[in-house]
């Protein structure tokens, strides 16, 4: 069963949906229609030009045939005959120059002469009264003998009065010729011109499909969608750069690790990166200058790793990922690991005093057994008071408290000196501060001679500035490396067992204490060793002035 095509249905010519296909098109368009244009607006001035210069050639013959030596006698001394002097000079004329006609006429505009020998001796059929008015005059007319380009001149005799005029015509079907003969090669240069055109499009539209992998623009505008969607959407920070370090694109991840708002994303974008990150390990690893894998840098108080991987067009795409509770729990980790040692040896230690107070009341020293227990218990309390007497802060004296314990199992002498007030502005950063501070005494004391360490807490009177100090009987850091020590990565330790990234802990108390607007130096303590110095202007309250007594 055969079913009818329904009539007067249009047949559609689908548009081509590949980016590729549809740039061709509409670049052949384009080429075809400023290769036409082209043509026209030349061969419009052709035709014009033509014209003038017909108009022009037939009003210089007019001119040669009045000037022509005798032609006024010969129309004053003739009548219009056929075979009059007049008409065969004109004829002459007309046959060496090629004119269409050269009409010669008295004044009251009667012909002495014209190509058809019958019209001699009737009025002309244009108005003479211009060139028999003295004036000469050029133009398309059309007469007798069709359109033609025609110029006219007055005739005057010896004493210059006008006793007729000269009407010179050009075929005008002559000047269609030419223009019409200068057609086929205008249109040939027109057709080289758009065939160089369409093979350039072709080439150009070529290119660009490999550029878009023939996709169409539908499928373009769909990928960025969801390219803009998963960048804003993944918790990995992206950074993109063109080939110039300038940033293309910042993502809500990055925004976050590198502490940007929106309106400072919004105006770093197109920024050279230099100009837009404070510089920093940071920006040197966004910018290329310092290569590997797996870099790490601290932004804010943030633990970052970064990646850079070039791209093709000279730029380059970075990731940031957030790895400060991770780094938190790989040194928790450490000093869990160290605590456990510490209790191990702890409870060594303690069953050896067991043993002893065991011993003590089988033989009946008790006494003696009562001065053992108080001894070893009053160390502990004692470390407590001495550090809760000096420290006010509950988080830094806990901390001390702990390290000391963990100092005294390791073999290490922890000596405390200064004061802090119970009025820190950021006390877990202070916290950290001295806790990887101490970190680092403890691991170089250990093994020395004399192995101790000296933490010193100073907080100036009535200011918000706090001076700390912690030494250790350690190698001491060499000269040139004094510098590199608070460099993220950096570290003359060796890996921990589980295997986490040194480098991290001096670089991160600069970082702090930068942002309270300080410093950190090392340098050589007496006596051999390092002597870590920080310096925190506003690490303090403003004291709140005490209310006047009621009267």
């Amino acid at each position: 069963m055969h079913t009818q095509e329904p009539r007067g249905r249009r047949i559609r010519f689908a548009r081509p949906r590949r980016l590729a296909s549809q740039v061709l098109a509409v670049q052949l368009a384009l080429t075809a229609g400023v290769t036409l244009l082209a043509a026209a607006l030349f061969l419009a001035p052709l035709s014009n030009n033509l014209d003038d210069q017909a108009m022009r050639r037939a009003l210089a013959i007019a001119q040669t045939t009045a000037a022509e030596p005798g032609m006024a006698d010969r129309l004053l001394s003739s009548k219009p005959t056929p075979d009059n002097p007049v008409q065969r000079e004109a004829d002459r004329i007309r046959r060496a120059t090629g004119a269409e006609y050269v009409v010669i006429m008295d004044e009251r505009g009667v012909r002495w002469s014209h190509t058809e020998a019958h019209r001699i001796g009737s009025h002309v059929s244009t108005d003479p009264e211009p060139a028999l008015s003295g004036a000469e005059w050029m133009g398309i007319d059309h007469g007798t003998l069709g359109q033609t380009a025609r110029g006219k001149v007055p005739l005057r005799d010896q004493n210059g009065r006008v006793i007729g005029a000269v009407s010179v015509g050009i075929a005008y079907e002559s000047v269609r010729d030419r223009l019409v003969g200068a057609v086929p090669g205008i249109l040939a240069y027109a057709g080289g011109a758009l065939a160089v055109g369409a093979i350039v499009a072709y080439a150009l539209s070529r290119r660009l499909q490999r550029r878009t992998h023939d996709l169409a623009f539908s499928d373009i505008s769909a990928l960025l969608d969801e390219r803009e969607a998963m960048l804003h959407g993944i918790r990995e920070g992206v950074i993109a750069l063109d080939k110039n370090a300038r940033i293309r694109l910042v993502n809500d991840e990055a925004r976050r690790l590198l502490g940007l708002t929106d309106t400072d994303a919004a105006a770093v974008t197109g920024k050279p990166l230099d100009e837009a990150l404070p510089p920093g390990r940071t920006t040197d690893i966004l910018a290329g200058r310092v290569t590997g894998d797996d870099l790490l840098a601290v932004s804010n108080s943030r633990v970052l790793v970064l990646n850079r991987m070039p791209t093709d067009d000279g730029g380059a795409v970075a990731t940031l990922r957030d790895r400060t509770e991770l780094e938190r729990l790989g040194r928790e980790l450490d000093s869990t690991r160290g605590l456990i040692d510490a209790l191990r040896a702890q409870d060594h230690e303690h069953a050896n005093r067991m043993h002893t107070l065991l011993g003590l009341l089988e033989l009946g020293l008790t006494d003696e057994a009562v001065d053992y227990i108080a001894e070893a218990v009053g160390g502990h309390r004692a470390t407590a008071e001495q550090v809760t007497g000096h420290i006010h802060d509950p988080l830094l004296a806990a901390l001390l408290v702990g390290k000391a314990t963990v100092a005294a199992e390791r073999g290490v002498e922890l000596h405390l000196a200064g004061s802090l007030p119970d009025e820190v502005v950021d006390p877990t950063g202070l916290v950290t501060i001295v806790g990887n501070l101490i970190d680092n005494a403890l691991d170089a004391a250990v093994g020395s001679h004399d192995p101790e360490i000296e933490v010193e807490v100073d907080a100036d009177e009535g200011g918000r500035a706090v001076h700390l100090r912690i030494a250790d009987s350690g190698p001491g850091v060499p000269y040139d490396q004094r510098d590199k020590i608070f460099t993220e990565g950096y570290s003359t330790k060796r890996l921990p067992p589980h295997g986490a990234k040194r480098g991290i802990g001096l670089p991160l108390v600069r970082r702090l204490a930068e942002r309270q607007g300080g410093e950190v130096t090392v340098d050589d303590r007496p006596g051999g060793g390092a002597e870590f110095t920080v310096y925190l202007p506003e690490a303090l309250r403003e004291a709140t002035p005490a209310p006047a007594p009621q009267p």
